[in-house]
């Protein structure tokens, strides 16, 4: 199960970058697909050198943190930041990119949906967001089978075609008859167009961050796990991404940039993703492998964005974890996942699938920045990591360090030290060369998001800083609150009033009184008179506003009481409908509320909401529960919860019985 939820988007990236490798080179031409082999051969060497780096990484530190932990606990703070933001940019890239793509692949096999390109975009990220927010496992065995799939069908169409190759019969794309419109260019541009091919090409090593933040998720033993996921993921991918890549240019795939660049194509239709012309190729346009292998490849690239959603969520809460991100990143639903993390990463992709209109050459140019920001300072950090750890060898006593466990030890810090070394200097080569290839290419957004990121999230930091400094306990403190008064505000003598003048009696304050802000004299004397016709047992005080304020006089009233009468504790009481409709809260004006936001900031007031539940709020609490079989019988009593004022009062089943006359009445309450 961890291979399809963790490994998803580094495997469904062969299907998009051999695509966006071949693209590159053929904007200078049908002969540049000579440096294709070349390129790819770079690329697998560069992804075994980072899985193995990263296996390296999750046994040192396996609590999820991945890359930002390493930078952070061994570069320091801002480091480790730059990395969080690079790793939040990448994820959200992550999902845009991967449903780009997949909806690409949809439109190839049947290209009358090209018009709801984004359409299709937006409703797959939503209904990703909804089966992730179902939980981890019940997401992993969804996203399995489809994983598995992809990679079967996409290793025999390899199989098949490299034996097509051997009898003498090799395939032959659709756009193999196709020329290209170039231009004449010069010994720098063509460097530079193969840097930028390989920088493309570089988009098969997303993901592989993935396994290695998402540890805690593994079950025991995790580390072992964790690894063998990672081995396996870039043992599939290398397979994959080199099978595809040389079928690709043995039967004479062009995919170019600008389909109108193509000679004979009519750029009117929708271009064939790579994928669905090698299928095509090898089983032939329309048969049943080819609907089945872009059927797999659309579902895998769709779910890829399932890689993000479990990683960003866990970054997200070691983040808050650490005060770096707002404390609700670290919040669990009722699923146990982190449902505020995946909510927001789904509705930025949504905003960047809608900008860039779901075009996926566009999506490419920013993505992978962010992924070689966070390789390279990673690999850093790990270095520190076992310099770290050599240096205290170093400074044990000789005879210590002469015993085969610390030789042991040492050997293993040695080779992490080299493995991390090499990965390190590789992912910053290679970070440079994107730098310099996708830069004008839009990336520059990519290194102004990074810094902006990373400023909040210092800012954060600072402000939970200044809050814990502020809040925190000290001998300084002093207890001389004397009184206790409660006041009840009173629009209108109503029964919601008579609850809180209830509630408010039964605490049983020093002082108990009403006050009631006159707007208008008239109202004022219709309440007097009421409150005395019906024996009301708490005095009545009356506040003029004539500028129609209500907070305000009951601050002005509050500080002088406290003034006269030394520190009095004052407990302002509110009474507030509680609707069961939407549309309720729209028809009542919620003064309750506004009123208690602004005597928060009153010294000395606390708030007490009282709630009055009207007819429509039981469909908030839904059907009450009813006499289960055999309580009859056993002469048990069902629990029918009327919910009157917050409480649950308990009544046998059976018909009501007639009340008795001699019992007290029960106080207004709802």
């Amino acid at each position: 199960m961890a291979l399809p939820i963790f490994a998803s988007d580094a495997l469904s990236s062969v299907a998009y970058a051999p695509q966006e490798l071949l693209l590159i080179l053929l904007t200078g031409g049908l002969a540049f697909l000579a440096f294709a082999p070349w390129i790819a051969a770079a690329v697998v060497v560069l992804l075994t050198v980072v899985v193995i780096s990263y296996r390296q990484l999750i046994r040192a530190y396996p609590s999820g943190g991945g890359d930002y932990e390493v930078a952070r606990k061994n570069l320091g703070e801002i480091p480790g930041v730059v990395v969080a933001s690079a790793l939040a940019v990448d994820y959200a890239l992550t999902v845009a990119v991967s449903v780009a793509s997949g909806v690409d692949n949809i439109i190839s096999a049947l290209p009358g949906l090209d018009p709801f390109r984004v359409e299709l975009a937006v409703g797959f990220v939503i209904l990703i967001v909804v089966m992730n927010l179902r939980g981890v496992r019940e997401a992993s065995r969804a996203f399995a089978i489809p994983t598995y799939v992809f990679i079967g069908s996409v290793a025999v169409m390899i199989v098949v075609g490299l034996f097509q190759v051997v009898m003498g019969d090799p395939p032959v794309a659709s756009s193999a008859h196709y020329a290209v419109e170039t231009q004449d260019l010069t010994q720098a541009a063509v460097m530079l167009l193969v840097l930028r091919a390989f920088s493309s090409g570089c988009s098969a090593l997303t993901g592989v961050e993935a396994v290695s933040n998402g540890v805690p998720a593994f079950r025991q033993p995790k580390v072992r796990n964790a690894q063998t996921t990672l081995a396996l993921m870039g043992g599939i991918a290398i397979l994959l991404f080199s099978g595809l890549t040389a079928i690709a240019l043995m039967a004479g795939v062009h995919y170019a940039e600008n389909p109108c660049d193509l000679i004979g194509f009519d750029c009117a239709n929708p271009q064939p993703s790579l994928m669905a012309q090698v299928s095509s190729a090898v089983f032939g346009m329309n048969s049943i492998p080819f609907f089945v292998i872009q059927a797999a490849t659309a579902i895998v690239l769709l779910l890829a964005a399932n890689t993000a959603f479990n990683g960003f969520p866990l970054l997200g809460s070691v983040l808050a974890r650490d005060g770096y991100a707002p404390k609700a990143l670290n919040t669990r639903g009722d699923r146990l996942v982190y449902s505020n993390g995946m909510i927001i990463l789904g509705l930025v992709a949504i905003g960047v699938l809608i900008v860039y209109q779901a075009n996926l050459t566009n999506l490419i140019q920013l993505y992978i920045i962010g992924v070689f920001v966070s390789f390279t300072l990673g690999q850093i950090g790990m270095i520190r990591h076992w310099t770290r750890g050599l240096r205290a060898i170093r400074l044990l006593p000789a005879e210590q360090r002469d015993s085969k466990a610390v030789r042991a030890e040492m050997f293993g810090l040695r080779k992490g030290l080299f493995i991390n070394s090499l990965g390190a200097t590789m992912t910053a080569s290679v970070l440079i060369i994107v730098t310099i290839t996708k830069f004008t290419h839009g990336a520059w957004l990519i290194f102004l998001a990074i810094p902006v990121l990373s400023f909040l999230m210092i800012g954060v930091h600072r402000y939970y800083r200044d809050v814990d400094h502020e809040i925190a306990m000290d001998d300084r403190i002093h207890f001389g609150s004397t009184g206790d008064v409660a006041l009840i505000l009173v629009n209108k003598l109503q029964k919601p009033v008579v609850k809180a003048v209830d509630y408010a009696l039964a605490a049983k304050h020093d002082k108990t009184f009403a006050v009631h802000i006159s707007v208008t004299k008239e109202d004022a004397a219709a309440l007097e008179a009421e409150w005395r016709a019906h024996r009301m047992p708490i005095p009545l005080k009356i506040i003029e506003s004539p500028y129609r304020t209500y907070a305000s006089p009951i601050a002005e009233f509050v500080k002088a009481y406290r003034e006269q009468n030394g520190s009095a504790v004052i407990t302002v009481y509110l009474p507030q409908y509680i609707v069961g409709h939407w549309w309720e809260s729209l028809l009542h004006n919620r003064r309750a509320r506004r009123i208690a936001q602004q005597l928060m900031l009153v010294h000395g007031v606390s708030i007490t909401l009282v709630p009055w539940l009207l007819d429509s709020s039981e469909l908030i609490y839904g059907r009450r529960s009813r006499a289960l079989p055999g309580d009859d019988r056993g002469g048990r009593m069902s629990e029918l919860e009327v919910h009157r004022g917050g409480r649950r009062v308990i009544r046998p089943a059976g018909p009501p019985e007639k009340a008795d006359s001699t019992e007290p009445p029960v106080p207004a309450q709802r």
